[in-house]
C-alpha cells in the first residue's frame, strides 16, 4: 500500500511540474489586428518553397534534365564570382583619374583573371561555356559582349565574339527567365533555395 501511495505522490508531483513549466513560457510580443472582435498577431514568416518530384516524359528528357542541373551548378558559381569581380572593377574605375590609369587598372585585372581561371574554365564543355554566358548576363545584367566591349573595347569585342562563334555559341546571348531559359532559372531557383544541397 505504501508503495502505491509513494508512487502516486511521484506522479502527482511530475504531472505538477509539467503543468508549472509549461505556464512559465517566454511571452512573445507582436503586432497585431482585430477581425470580428478577435485578436489575431500579426507574425512574418520566412519564404518557404516547396519542390515537387519532377516528372519526365522519358527516360531521355530525365537524362537531359539531370545533365542541365549538373551543368547549372558547375557554372553558376563562376558567374557569380563574374558579377562580384565586376562590381570590385567599375568601382575602383569609378576612383582612377586618367584614361592611361584606367587602362592600366583594366589590365592588370583581367591577368589576375586569367591565372586564377583560365585552368578551370578551360575545362568547360561547350554546353556549360554557353550556359556561362547567359549566366552571366542573369547575374550582371550585362551580355558577356556588352561588358567585354564596355571593358577593352569595339575590337576586343568583336575578336572574343568571332572565338565564341567558332564554338557555336555567342557573347550577344541574353537571358531570357521566362523563355528559352525557364529551366535555368528553375534550377538556380531551387539550387538557392537549398534544393540541391550538395552545391
Amino acid at each position: 500500500m505504501r508503495g502505491i501511495i509513494g508512487a502516486m505522490i511521484i506522479i502527482i508531483m511530475c504531472i505538477a511540474k509539467v503543468n508549472c513549466n509549461a505556464q512559465n513560457t517566454p511571452v512573445i510580443i507582436t503586432t497585431g489586428v482585430v477581425v470580428d472582435g478577435d485578436t489575431l498577431p500579426l507574425v512574418k514568416l520566412p519564404e518557404v518553397r516547396c519542390w515537387g518530384k519532377m516528372r519526365f516524359r522519358t527516360k531521355r528528357a530525365q537524362q537531359r534534365y539531370t545533365k542541365l542541373v549538373w551543368n547549372v551548378k558547375k557554372t553558376l558559381p563562376y558567374a557569380r564570382i563574374a558579377a562580384e569581380r565586376l562590381k570590385i572593377i567599375e568601382d575602383s574605375l569609378s576612383h582612377i583619374p586618367t584614361q592611361k590609369l584606367r587602362d592600366k587598372y583594366i589590365k592588370e585585372s583581367e591577368k589576375k583573371l586569367f591565372d586564377e581561371f583560365e585552368k578551370p574554365l578551360k575545362h568547360l564543355t561547350i554546353t556549360q561555356g554557353r550556359i556561362l554566358i547567359k549566366l552571366i548576363d542573369r547575374e550582371t545584367g550585362n551580355t558577356s559582349y556588352q561588358l567585354i566591349k564596355t571593358l577593352k573595347g569595339n575590337f576586343s569585342a568583336f575578336l572574343w565574339q568571332g572565338i565564341a562563334r567558332l564554338f557555336g555559341s555567342s557573347l550577344k546571348s541574353e537571358y531570357d527567365a521566362e523563355g528559352d531559359d525557364k529551366a535555368i532559372e528553375a534550377i538556380v531557383n531551387a539550387i538557392d533555395a537549398g534544393a540541391y544541397a550538395d552545391y
